[in-house]
């Protein structure tokens, strides 16, 4: 092999491992949000799990019902669905 083609051999990997460096800004600017949101909140009102009055939604009585319905569906889960099927006719 000449060496025109052996080096272009060497570069192929060095430019596809250069590729995946390409998205690093996309990913370096949104990096620590959440952690970020999660101070301004705790900044804004720091004694937030100290408060005595309820949060606003579910009542007691539908929240028992829906854990009662999460922790059944445990004990009979639903029967499987063969969703993609690449040739013949539909298991059951």
């Amino acid at each position: 092999m000449n060496t025109p083609c052996r080096a272009a051999l060497h570069l192929l990997p060095v430019l596809a491992m250069l590729a995946g460096c390409a998205t690093a800004p996309d990913y370096d600017a949104r990096f620590g949000d959440a952690v970020r949101q999660a101070r301004s909140a705790m900044t804004i009102n720091p004694q937030a799990g100290a408060a005595a009055d309820p949060v606003a939604g579910i009542d007691g009585q539908a929240a028992r019902g829906a854990m009662a319905r999460y922790h059944d569906s445990f004990k009979t889960p639903p029967p499987v669905v063969n969703v993609i099927n690449p040739g013949g006719p539909a298991a059951k």
